[in-house]
């Protein structure tokens, strides 16, 4: 009889035994993969909302005078002749190492216009890219689709008494209100929005811009690194990191994962517990039977590959289930952690691989001691029992 078939026949003639054994292994690659499955769903739910946050790095001009706030951060180059960035600027931020991890370029020129007596400020964005930036915006009409078309921000809007389709003088060139902003709570509810190029023309600074705002995927790249090879490429330019929008959320990831690789190891530790004393325990009951293949010449090795071979076939069959019962337990568990609607069961083999090499490894270490404890008894000895 070959030793494969010697495990297979003990293995179901204790098939109690086996149960609670495979039930424990079970049980903690269960736990594994749930915890994995769900840690991924976060750094997705993170990685999908980034571009929603909004900038999360800014880029103004090198200048000790600073005279308007925008975004939480003072911005020159606005009411005084300061030094400003360019349009040609533009491409070089898109030419850096990590110019994958870039979503967005915002360019902004910031001005003050007179209308019907009031000053008023004047914003000139792209407004492809702004929209974009900016995807809480709920405008009342419609974006503007053309140079001749503004958007106006909530609180202007009631100070000049204006609403969607009605004209405002910019310098002395007609525009039309195509849409007015319902209210952010922020500095966008005292602009006016207007198409870049024109704002340029109107300031009379071709080319010139106030800041411009860079939203990046910082999940998978440091946002240091990104501000520093912008800072290379614009050296005239204070690249500054806009954390706060992901600190938070970056923490909680990392305190789930400490938290989640915490109770993987107690589980993994109970479930090898239990492999250990269930091992052990089918040695010293097989005592005799393990005196007898001693007896009729089988040799140590030959026991030890037994238990090995019993606690392999554990081990794979512990960790096909853990592995499909994490994916069911995952898709269950993991919209309520992250808030994100559960969606078709995403098959990753390489988790599958490891959470199987896992549990056999964790079967086959577990019975290391039991199989060399078995391996050194006296036929003998175990013969006696006969």
């Amino acid at each position: 009889m070959r030793l494969k078939d010697i495990s297979i026949n003990n293995l179901r003639r204790r098939k109690g035994k086996v149960f609670f054994l495979i039930l424990g292994l079970t049980i903690g690659i269960t736990t594994v993969v749930t915890l994995i499955s769900i840690t991924r769903m976060m750094n997705e739910d993170i990685s999908k909302k980034l571009d929603e946050f909004g900038a999360n790095i800014l880029i103004i001009p090198r200048s000790d005078d600073l005279s308007l706030s925008y975004g939480g951060m003072n911005i020159g180059g606005v009411s005084i002749d300061a030094q400003t960035l360019k349009d040609s600027d533009l491409p070089k931020i898109r030419q850096i190492e990590v110019r994958e991890n870039i979503s967005t370029v915002s360019p902004k020129l910031i001005g003050v216009v007179e209308i019907e007596g009031k000053k008023v400020p004047l914003m000139g964005v792209r407004f492809e890219e702004e929209l974009r930036l900016k995807k809480w915006w709920k405008i009342h009409g419609a974006e503007p689709k053309s140079r001749d078309e503004v958007l106006l921000g909530n609180e202007v809007a009631v100070r000049l008494f204006k609403s969607t389709g009605d004209t405002l003088p910019i310098n002395g060139k007609s525009v039309r209100i195509s849409g007015v902003l319902d209210e952010t709570g922020s500095q966008d509810d005292f602009l006016i929005f207007s198409d870049l190029t024109f704002v340029q023309e109107a300031m009379k600074k071709p080319g010139a811009l106030s800041l411009i705002e860079v939203s990046a995927f910082c999940n998978t790249c440091p946002i240091e690194e990104i501000v520093r090879q912008i800072s290379k490429q614009l050296p005239h330019a204070k690249v500054t990191a806009i954390k706060q929008t992901l600190k938070t959320k970056m923490e909680a990831l990392d305190h789930f994962k400490k938290f989640s690789a915490g109770i993987s190891i107690i589980v993994l530790l109970i479930g090898s517990l239990i492999v250990f004393t269930n091992m052990m325990a089918s040695v010293n009951e097989r005592k005799r039977e393990i005196g007898i293949f001693r007896a009729i010449g089988f040799r140590k090795s030959h026991v030890v590959r037994i238990i090995f071979l019993e606690a392999l076939i554990i081990g794979l069959i512990a960790g096909i289930v853990g592995y499909l019962l994490g994916l069911g337990v995952s898709q269950i568990i993991g919209p309520m952690v992250t808030g994100m609607k559960g969606g078709k069961i995403f098959i990753d083999p390489l988790l599958a691989i490891g959470a199987i090499f896992l549990s056999s490894l964790i079967g086959i270490l577990s019975s290391a001691y039991p199989a060399i404890h078995a391996s050194k008894m006296d036929p003998t000895t175990a013969l006696r029992a006969l």
